[in-house]
């Protein structure tokens, strides 16, 4: 039996995986810790597909600024988490 799996991303995480995944995908750093489990290159290339086919701003003249943008209100939204702690 399989079971099918949503995960619900918003545009702009969607904008930012989708070009990430595009980018370390091919990568052999990456590739090698992927290759540690084979299997997970099936859900990798299913989900860079389909967000690849949901985006139309991955063929938008202005992607570059639309990417930054993306990035920009995710890392405020985040604010602090993930970034080095300053030194004291």
């Amino acid at each position: 039996m399989s079971e099918e799996f949503t995960i619900s991303l918003s545009h702009d995480q969607a904008l930012v995986l989708s070009h990430w995944l595009n980018e370390v995908m091919g990568i052999p750093e990456f590739d090698t810790i992927v290759n540690g489990d084979p299997a997970v290159w099936s859900p990798l290339h299913r989900i860079a597909g389909n967000l690849d086919k949901a985006i139309p701003d991955i063929v938008a003249p202005d992607y570059t600024h639309r990417l930054a943008a993306a990035r920009e209100r995710l890392r405020a939204a985040l604010g602090d988490l993930g970034r080095p702690a300053a030194d004291d």
